[in-house]
């Protein structure tokens, strides 16, 4: 780990974003240059102290999900992304569909989003990051680790991870996840990330072996659907994919036509936000 090469690195990144860059607002009085410590840090889900430490060459060697969280507050590019492994002491990603960073161009979309949930899906299913009223919507998605952290793998280990879906959408949501880690394994390879979790979703799952033996193979989100929120009750959504040129990364956002009933339920999901809903379903 080159500390001082980090700290320089983080420092430097850091003072060339502009609030506006990253969806915040600018302010009127603004003496810091770029970002202040706090944003990036804020951005990044950790702690002032801990983002300060590291930039002060004082903090411990981040842990390569902290270098991950990094990258996507500082809006790296793909080079960016891999020196900053490098210098953290860690080996860089060596390919898109494994790299944890979010394609700035994604990011510069989902930050202007702020009225409707959005989120940024890697082709696993991973949620990279995820806007306000999507977490409100969909849960907070930081806290799962592993294969955890691919709703694929949720969707058949978790029984719990279904009931945002209809039980007569089920079926078709399992095959539409299926079809899409087949659409990432042709892509990819058998030995690729989307190899390993097929392989492991083959012995944990029967309803997945069966599907996955379909060879059916679709990269395509589904136009309409309805979700279940804890509170709120069904909400029918529109869905809009896009797609990184490489389709490892996809921007997902969610909306509804104006004056209808799912309109009105996302205006009350803006103005109550993840902490009430998160309370209620605990």
């Amino acid at each position: 780990m080159d500390r001082a090469a980090l700290a320089d690195f983080l420092r430097r990144r850091r003072e060339e974003l502009q609030p506006q860059d990253v969806g915040l607002p600018a302010g009127a009085r603004r003496r810091t240059r770029g970002l202040r410590r706090e944003e990036v840090a804020s951005l990044a889900l950790m702690s002032t102290d801990y983002y300060t430490r590291l930039e002060q060459r004082r903090g411990p060697q981040p842990s390569e999900q902290t270098l991950g969280s990094l990258a996507r507050a500082l809006r790296l590019t793909g080079d960016e992304c891999r020196y900053l492994y490098r210098v953290a002491g860690h080996n860089a990603p060596t390919t898109a569909s494994s790299a944890p960073h979010v394609a700035p161009a994604l990011l510069r979309v989902l930050d202007r989003l702020d009225d409707t949930p959005a989120l940024i899906l890697s082709e696993l299913g991973e949620t990279l990051v995820q806007n306000r009223m999507a977490a409100a919507l969909l849960g907070d998605a930081s806290g799962y680790t592993g294969a955890d952290r691919s709703m694929i793998h949720r969707w058949f280990t978790d029984p719990g991870e279904r009931s945002r879906y209809p039980e007569a959408d089920r079926d078709r949501q399992s095959r539409a996840l299926v079809a899409s880690l087949r659409a990432a394994y042709g892509l990819r390879g058998p030995r690729s990330r989307a190899g390993d979790l097929a392989r492991s979703l083959r012995k944990l799952s029967a309803e997945f072996a069966e599907l996955w033996d379909r060879h059916e193979v679709a990269q395509r989100f589904e136009d309409h659907k309805t979700l279940i929120h804890p509170e709120l009750g069904p909400i029918e959504l529109d869905c809009q994919a896009l797609f990184t040129e490489d389709q490892s990364q996809t921007l997902l956002v969610l909306t509804a036509p104006p004056r209808t009933e799912a309109h009105e339920k996302l205006q009350l999901l803006a103005v109550l936000g993840l902490d009430r809903f998160t309370g209620a379903e605990q």
